[in-house]
């Protein structure tokens, strides 16, 4: 497995276990819309930290586990991939953008939509970390 194959899947793992519960919890037991709402704020701090120190863990593994052969400078490929993945990740990302800054501040107000903003920015990371993937597989076959 190739060494940003191995970070995308991490940046995955990072995003699914630090905000698959914030996004469980925020869907089982919505926030009241009234801002400040410090508690909800703190829920996804908490969240936000996992992510971080899941990050920093992995990659200090990948540092002293992965050979320094393996972790060259990108390549072509590398960089072909990494430009095909941010591409599909911004459009996903400015899709979404546009439904929660321009359509649903008529009819939604509050952390609905600081929750609905947050779900297009973690569904885009998503999709740049999928396709980083997707791509070292398809390659490999």
């Amino acid at each position: 497995m190739a060494y940003r194959e191995k970070t995308a899947w991490l940046s995955l793992i990072a995003l699914a276990v630090a905000f698959g519960p914030y996004f469980g919890m925020t869907l089982l037991w919505p926030p009241d819309n009234t801002l400040p709402n410090l508690s909800q704020l703190g829920f996804f701090g908490i969240a936000s930290v996992v992510r971080m120190l899941i990050l920093g863990g992995g990659y200090l593994y990948l540092h002293y586990n992965v050979p320094k052969a393996d972790r060259m400078p990108p390549d072509e490929r590398d960089r072909a991939i990494s430009q095909r993945s941010i591409t599909a990740a911004y459009y996903v990302l400015m899709a979404g953008m546009l439904i929660v800054g321009m359509i649903m501040p008529f009819n939604q107000s509050g952390w609905t939509l600081v929750n609905s903003a947050l779900l297009m920015i973690v569904l885009a990371e998503v999709v740049c970390g999928s396709i980083v993937v997707l791509s070292y597989r398809w390659q490999r076959a």
